[in-house]
């Protein structure tokens, strides 16, 4: 039988996940089926459970189900734990196996497709919510110099610097007023501004004058996007961190890395 695999959300239709793992195994030469499922928002453990009785290897999980992905998982990756969500699951006879790939695959696209090296930088990172939590353990392992997080919830913000206090850097949590005056090598929106077409009040010198401004919602343009043009500033979008976490998860279940580039290069052309 071929191995199947699935991206499970509700909404899922608008999913690049099937096209993405498609190429990734006609590259890799893997005997694989990749589908969208759409789960009812009180059905996901149901859905998901299905999906292993009919013979189902493994998931990405999109919104709104990833802290849910979290709690049905019998074992997690420290990535996952620190983020308290999963976005890959991996089923055996033994386990539920969850991952969190999201801020392997943003930390990926920045440094080997932007070409920014995390290391040494300073670096501000915008929400405390879901996004951020996924990202913020691979960005510290990245040993940057300065690691701050701003939110309109300071509160929000400190409780998620808190969690990480036990990393070698200890992220510093402020508000977006508390923001002033201070400037950052990488800035990166993990916000939901980009869905709502929401400008955030960022003040003026925020981005240093090298500095790469990374909106992680992709395809269109945002105000954040909008706002990094006006300062003359290098900026991405989350099309290439969609991807790389891809890529994480296609390494997890297959054991093979694919070669991101020609696919990244496909989706952007198209």
């Amino acid at each position: 039988m071929i191995d199947r695999y699935a991206v499970i959300g509700n909404p899922v239709a608008h999913s690049k996940s099937p096209r993405i793992h498609t190429l990734f195994a006609q590259q890799a030469a893997q005997d694989m089926r990749y589908e969208a499922i759409l789960a009812p928002l009180d059905g996901f453990a149901a859905t998901v459970h299905a999906f292993i009785a009919d013979g189902g290897r493994g998931m990405n999980v999109t919104v709104p189900f990833k802290e849910q992905a979290y709690r049905i998982a019998t074992r997690c990756s420290p990535r996952a734990q620190a983020a308290g969500a999963v976005n890959t699951l991996r089923f055996t006879d033994k386990e539920i196996f969850g991952d969190n790939t999201d801020g392997a695959g943003l930390v990926r696209d920045i440094e080997s497709n932007c070409g920014f090296s995390v290391a040494g930088s300073c670096v501000l990172l915008l929400g405390a919510g879901g996004a951020a939590r996924g990202c913020i353990l691979p960005l510290l392992d990245c040993m940057p110099m300065r690691l701050v997080i701003a939110n309109r919830s300071v509160d929000k913000a400190a409780h998620l610097a808190a969690m990480l206090s036990g990393q070698s850097l200890k992220p510093v949590a402020c508000s977006f007023v508390e923001l002033a005056g201070q400037s950052f090598d990488l800035v990166i929106n993990a916000t939901s501004a980009g869905l709502d077409d929401a400008t955030l009040p960022l003040p003026p010198g925020l981005f240093a004058p090298e500095c790469l401004a990374y909106e992680m919602f992709y395809g269109q343009d945002t105000p954040f996007l909008a706002q990094a043009r006006a300062a003359g500033i290098r900026s991405a979008d989350g099309l290439g961190m969609l991807v790389e976490q891809a890529a994480e998860s296609f390494l997890l279940w297959r054991g093979v890395r694919p070669d991101t580039a020609p696919v990244l290069a496909l989706l952007q052309q198209q």
